[in-house]
């Protein structure tokens, strides 16, 4: 007889969420909204196009919910960053998503 393999897709729970940034562009504040399905240790952070990390916002432990954080546009030291187009990632273990924002200054 045929053999047949099902192969599971990967999909994205859908409690997992990375909101686009508001307002975007954006220059003296922008808000990232995201969604955990389960308690997960996370990151959120920031980088450059060239992938350099510019902050990170959230680190750690955190229960399932929503969550929104603000962004003043600082890098890691407390410098104002300078305009143009940054990556924000949002990573568990397990999940990984991505988004592109515009800062103004």
């Amino acid at each position: 007889g045929a053999v047949t393999a099902i192969r599971e897709e990967q999909s994205t729970p859908q409690n997992f969420a990375l909101r686009q940034n508001y307002p975007n562009p954006f220059n003296s504040q922008t808000v990232i909204g995201y969604q955990l399905p389960q308690a997960s240790e996370i990151e959120l952070a920031v980088y450059d196009l060239l992938g350099q990390r510019i902050a990170t916002l959230a680190q750690g432990l955190q229960q399932a919910g929503a969550y929104s954080i603000a962004w003043d546009g600082r890098d890691h030291t407390g410098a104002n960053a300078a305009s143009g187009v940054y990556l924000y990632r949002l990573s568990t273990r397990d999940l990984v998503m991505t988004k592109k924002l515009v800062l103004t200054k």
